[in-house]
């Protein structure tokens, strides 16, 4: 399944001529990249002008790819002639691949798929562009299911370097590997996954999303905080509040209900009422102006981030529980000039200093003997290099909060304050994305590596949720699940066996088969 180049011979590729049904924003992408590839490219649009409309754009990519000399005049002129309209759907008759990239509806893509078979050849392959319906559901209504498959991009289709090539229940082998050929010929990553709801990336990123609503809903920290949080500390591109305003609440919130059905109410996908709520009262994102951010000339509008409290220094006493964690704050606190308490148990007024893995900072100061009223728990999952954060009980006193505000924030390190939660903020998400992909590797849904691969290319995480869990340590993944799930019992947090096996036999999460 690896990126091979645009292809110009045509007799080097799996088919001759491709068609297309629904000239959109994905349409004009697929017929983009099938053209450079050395297809004959047939575009059909029900709306008049469309297919025309598609052209001249795509045409005018080209254009400026031989002003950036990207293209020479001969690429462009080769490329705008193998794109023909097909007037009717009847044109598409010499096809040998037609894929569709209609409106998301079951029964509009089976009636064009009923169409179809009647006008092209029996050998000829049945695609679909859906993200979201069941490709055996679309095949039922024809007369070859087997040559219905899925063939999904991502918007922009240029860009987005990943293909999902997705077999119905009956679809055939053969129908299956040509269209993934099709895929690496037009240079992109091609994921082959089983046909379940949400296909692959979708399925993968439900955990991002969800969980960070889940943490607002409990008042964990806001969403800026939050946002904050996943792209400093986590290395994510983008925070979850600010990439649901960029994708919109109408298209987000739709998503988020429908795999949650689709998967007839599994916990790990459950949508939150705040979208459902937000979505009611028009707060879209961008392109309403707000959504969980206010725009202004199309930027967000940030609030500021508060500066560390003025606090005078404190011994600090640091939990031995996990001495990487230990030792990394000990430097921390050398560095500052601040006395550290050495003494196997907290003396005098120290400041304790707590490490958890999916405790709250109540319970786990309470289960070392300490007093909570001086105990202030930092996420040392990710260490301690682009933003801190802290944790304190409901009891803590203001004395011990500032002064580790304070601390954590002496070399300029931005700090980000929470409120009493099982798990901070990146230990839940982190282990909420690394537990759905475990579950989907134990679903076989698609092989680890290209799971991965795919969440990099079609999610910008940076790192897929099985390389993720390796990368934190599978053990510790483990431990923040058990301790959620034992302190919520919450199904949702349940950890799939494929985590607990691997991580009970200190296997790596992308380990498939039994060890000899």
């Amino acid at each position: 399944m690896s990126n091979a180049p645009p292809l110009e011979a045509t007799s080097a590729l799996p088919f001759r001529r491709l068609g297309i049904v629904g000239t959109g924003a994905m349409g004009r992408g697929i017929a983009q990249l099938a053209a450079q590839a050395g297809l004959e490219v047939s575009l059909h649009d029900a709306r008049a002008g469309a297919v025309e409309e598609a052209r001249s754009f795509i045409t005018d990519v080209w254009t400026r790819g031989v002003t950036k000399g990207r293209l020479n005049e001969k690429d462009l002129a080769c490329y705008r002639d193998r794109l023909h309209e097909a007037a009717d759907l009847r044109d598409l008759a010499g096809c040998d691949i037609v894929v569709e990239a209609i409106v998301e509806n079951l029964e509009v893509k089976q009636e064009l798929f009923t169409h179809l078979e009647a006008i092209l050849d029996d050998q000829a392959i049945l695609a679909t562009n859906t993200s979201s319906l069941s490709v055996t559901a679309i095949a039922s209504a024809c007369r070859l299911p087997q040559r219905v498959i899925g063939f999904h991009f991502f918007n922009p289709v240029p860009l987005m370097k990943i293909v999902e090539v997705i077999p119905g229940l009956r679809t055939t082998a053969d129908v299956a590997d040509r269209v993934e050929a099709l895929g690496q010929a037009m240079g992109h990553f091609t994921a082959r996954a089983t046909d379940t709801p949400g296909f692959l990336v979708n399925h993968a990123g439900r955990a991002y999303g969800t969980e960070a609503l889940r943490l607002l809903s409990e008042g964990v920290a806001d969403h800026t905080t939050i946002d904050r949080l996943l792209v400093d500390q986590g290395g994510f591109r983008m925070g979850p509040f600010s990439l649901l305003d960029l994708t919109g609440l109408d298209v987000s919130h739709a998503v988020m209900e429908s795999i949650y059905h689709q998967y007839y109410e599994e916990p790990r996908f459950r949508p939150s009422p705040i979208t459902r709520q937000r979505l009611t009262a028009g707060l879209l994102g961008r392109k309403s102006g707000e959504g969980f951010y206010r725009y202004e000339d199309g930027q967000p509008v940030v609030a500021a981030e508060p500066a560390p409290p003025a606090a005078d220094p404190l011994p600090v006493w640091i939990s031995p529980e996990d001495p990487e964690a230990a030792r990394a704050l000990s430097a921390l606190v050398s560095a500052a000039g601040w006395p550290l308490d050495r003494g196997e148990r907290p003396t005098g007024e120290s400041l304790c200093l707590i490490t958890p893995l999916g405790e709250d900072t109540t319970t786990a100061a309470l289960r070392q003997g300490l007093e909570a009223h001086r105990c202030v728990a930092v996420d040392m999952l990710a260490g301690l290099d682009r933003r801190r954060s802290l944790m304190t009980t409901p009891g803590t006193g203001t004395r011990y909060r500032d002064a580790a505000w304070a601390l954590l924030g002496d070399d300029g390190t931005p700090v980000s304050p929470l409120n009493d939660s099982n798990g901070f903020v990146l230990q839940r998400v982190v282990a909420c994305i690394v537990n759905v992909g475990a579950e989907i590797a134990q679903q076989g849904v698609a092989e680890p590596t290209t799971l991965d691969r795919a969440v990099e290319l079609g999610l910008g995480y940076p790192r897929g949720p099985l390389a993720m869990g390796d990368h934190y340590g599978s053990q510790r993944i483990l431990t923040i699940l058990d301790n959620v799930f034992a302190a919520t019992r919450d199904p949702r947090y349940r950890p799939s066996p494929w985590l607990r096996r691997r991580a009970a036999l200190g296997l790596p999460l992308t380990t498939t088969a039994q060890p000899i």
